[in-house]
């Protein structure tokens, strides 16, 4: 069965150690959309804070139209701007939750209907440091809280940010205890939290229905534990040389990581073959 709909994680697959994407993966990743493959970027970030790469193609022809943003809560038509599907946490909710985060000492970011909100210059210029170009879609705001209270808009997920071992653990502890309605998903100094019914799996099968998409004509390619969702949603799956065990033991296939361009070697050698 030829695979009509690719899914595609970006940081730590289709973003190298350089948190750029490589010029081999962008041709790979367009050369499967003129072979009449979906192509939808599948990322934790925002929409505003897409891969620098992928926003300049939005000024002219794009070789992708969909795009599954903040771990799926929000799947989105970039040509009609049309939201085709979300999940999301109630805005009260969320400040309940920013609440219980203000006694543990943490970086807070937020993402908002479809912005990237970061709490104080010095993660702000934290993040700027780490992602340069596609860091400047970010909001500095000097308040999370107020930043919420000030606008209408239910949240797609919250990042508290953790810097040492034992912020994690009491991180982990409150969130067992505070935030049992809630997804969360660590990484190695921040955890996504969003709604329990949004994971990239969810987005990707809504996806799948509104173009008429069976699961055995989806692939998808990741490297981290955000991703194995989408491993649930999808008939043939790639994980990269580099990704997290629970991936690579799910994984139809095993591709080269994301420093070897991994998605350029699952486009040629299995979708495109």
């Amino acid at each position: 069965m030829a695979i009509k709909l690719f899914a595609v994680d970006m940081d730590g697959t289709c973003l190298n150690h350089r948190n750029c994407i490589s010029g081999e993966n962008m041709r790979a990743l367009a050369a499967a959309a003129a072979a009449g493959i979906t192509v939808a970027p599948a990322t934790g970030r925002s929409l505003s804070c897409l891969p620098h790469q992928l926003r300049a193609q939005l000024a002219g022809n794009p070789f992708f139209r969909y795009v599954i943003s903040s771990n799926g809560a929000r799947v989105t038509d970039i040509k009609t701007g049309e939201t085709l599907f979300q999940a999301l946490i109630p805005r009260e909710r969320a400040l309940e939750l920013l609440r219980a985060f203000s006694g543990l000492r943490l970086g807070l970011t937020a993402h908002v209907n479809g912005e990237y909100l970061v709490q104080g210059r010095g993660l702000y210029l934290m993040g700027r440091a780490a992602y340069r170009t596609d860091a400047r879609a970010g909001i500095c705001v000097s308040n999370m809280e107020q930043a919420l209270r000030a606008q209408a808009h239910d949240v797609e997920e919250l990042q508290p940010y953790f810097f040492t071992a034992a912020a994690r653990r009491r991180l982990e502890a409150l969130l067992e205890r505070e935030a049992a309605d809630c997804f969360y998903a660590f990484d190695r100094i921040y955890v996504e939290v969003f709604s329990r019914d949004a994971s990239k799996g969810s987005a990707l099968c809504a996806l799948g229905r509104h173009l008429g998409i069976a699961r055995k004509e989806i692939a998808c390619i990741g490297d981290a534990e955000n991703d194995l969702p989408m491993f649930c949603s999808a008939g043939l799956c790639f994980a990269m040389g580099n990704a997290q065990p629970q991936l690579r033991a799910r994984a139809d296939r095993v591709v080269a990581s994301n420093r070897e361009d991994g998605v350029a070697q699952a486009v040629y050698q299995y979708l495109l073959r």
